[in-house]
């Protein structure tokens, strides 16, 4: 394994981060971290969000397999969009302030169900944030990100799908999670590598 020089290394990724990743991501490194890069939920009253490195298991990526991997938690960290009016964002203000109402009135049938309706909105604006198609999206927009840096189309599909089946080994998982599997599986139909594609229910995840 090539010894990668830490401060080349940070100055290289930041350099490939669109510039709105540059205002809203920092990189930290973590080598008592048990997997080769993580990035927290970004919370919307935050101004800044993290993306952590185990640097000695991020070394055990290629440079374009790094690449591809970076771009795409770069690219699911600003695609989060948690305050965003939509439909269940609106709901779980809307019964959030219900809720308060309810309990300024003393009425706690009325706190329970408006916070129960608050509370079912609030999990599917994070399931719609986390969940497969989310994970499939940050892959694709990783892809185009890549091609404004260089990569051809190909290229970043191929270093991506073997970024993702490398992680597993590096970190001693041995095995695809589901959603890893369900990424491959999609970036490999991009790619022209397999007759299947994501069902559409599975991308709704």
């Amino acid at each position: 394994m090539v010894v990668v020089n830490t401060n080349a290394e940070i100055s290289r990724l930041r350099d490939l981060m669109p510039a709105s990743g540059r205002m809203k991501i920092r990189l930290l490194l973590d080598d008592r971290q048990s997997t080769v890069i993580h990035a927290p939920f970004p919370r919307p009253w935050q101004r800044s969000h993290a993306i952590t490195l185990n640097y000695g298991l991020w070394q055990a990526l290629s440079a374009p397999q790094r690449d591809l991997l970076f771009l795409r938690y770069v690219c699911w960290v600003l695609s989060v969009q948690v305050l965003k009016p939509q439909l269940y964002q609106g709901i779980t203000v809307a019964g959030t302030a219900a809720a308060l109402f309810e309990l300024t009135q003393g009425d706690l049938i009325g706190v329970l169900g408006a916070g129960g309706l608050s509370a079912i909105a609030a999990f599917q604006v994070w399931r719609n944030n986390t969940g497969t198609q989310a994970e499939l999206a940050a892959d694709e927009e990783a892809i185009r990100v890549a091609q404004r840096r260089g990569y051809d189309e190909p290229v970043a599909l191929r270093h991506l799908i073997s970024a993702i089946e490398a992680v597993p080994i590096i970190e001693g998982r041995g095995q695809l999670n589901f959603s890893e599997l369900m990424r491959v599986q999609n970036l490999r139909g991009l790619a022209g590598q397999s007759p299947l594609s994501t069902p559409e229910r599975t991308r709704s995840r």
